[in-house]
């Protein structure tokens, strides 16, 4: 993988003042950073970690964490949105929570684990910033304000996780498929998401009959219309109405993490 060569051997040192342009931070390439985490951070910090970020485009389905595996990265995300998925040794799995440009893949590093619980995957494709776990790790010692913010995204996704849980346990196909829609409009910023209903069948731990089913009721409400391998929203004030109340418990999780 050429993120690790990339990184390799670079220096904890910080950054010239000069990287950051005109206030706005970028990444090594020039790119804007859109990361909420990493525009949160004072500048200092900031420019501890940017040396050692390198861009990446993520495409759909590419895997970055696996359940029992070491994680070697941790990854900053500016588009898109990774899915944290939970399964069983038959085959099935769920989704148990979302990661977006609010926060980072790859959190159990951050608490001196070397393992995660779950499978990270890009539910949607974006790009992102990719950093060593080891150098994340040496620079999270020399970086507090980063620890807290950091630390505040764990408890909110813990929470958020808690909710998903619920919501699986107590409400309808309907309202959890558009619960999720909304949610995952929240990270993209887009009407259109390039989901097919078998993929959202696994994230929402169900048949892909059901989903159909489900997307199919919603289409007819005029909420949202469902093309080959896409989900278009129409109208996002009925999908709220149509989602459990789930999704204005983690709308406030989210105006906690930037996300509103």
């Amino acid at each position: 993988m050429a993120l690790a060569s990339s990184i390799n051997g670079k220096s904890l040192a910080p950054a010239k003042p000069e990287a950051l342009l005109f206030g706005a931070r970028t990444d090594i390439s020039g790119k804007p950073i859109k990361n909420v985490v990493l525009l949160s951070i004072p500048d200092e910090e900031f420019k501890l970690l940017r040396p050692h970020l390198e861009p990446l485009e993520l495409p759909q389905y590419m895997v970055l964490e696996e359940p029992g595996e070491k994680i070697r990265f941790a990854y900053f995300l500016n588009e898109g949105m990774t899915s944290l998925v939970a399964s069983s040794s038959d085959g099935r799995s769920v989704e148990v929570g979302l990661v977006g440009r609010e926060g980072m893949v790859g959190m159990p590093v951050t608490v001196g684990l070397k393992t995660g619980s779950f499978r990270a995957i890009m539910q949607i494709a974006g790009s992102g910033l990719g950093i060593e776990s080891i150098v994340l790790e040496q620079i999270l010692l020399a970086a507090p304000q980063l620890r807290n913010e950091l630390s505040r995204y764990t408890m909110m996704r813990a929470m958020q996780t808690a909710q998903l849980v619920a919501c699986n346990r107590l409400h309808d196909i309907e309202q959890r498929l558009a619960r999720w829609l909304l949610m995952c409009q929240d990270r993209v910023d887009s009407p259109q998401l390039y989901l097919t209903h078998e993929f959202l069948a696994q994230m929402l731990g169900t048949g892909r009959p059901s989903v159909t089913l489900a997307a199919g009721i919603l289409e007819n409400a005029g909420t949202i219309e469902n093309q080959r391998g896409t989900v278009r929203i129409l109208n996002r004030k009925s999908l709220e109405g149509a989602a459990c109340e789930c999704y204005r418990v983690i709308q406030n999780f989210n105006g906690g993490l930037g996300l509103k």
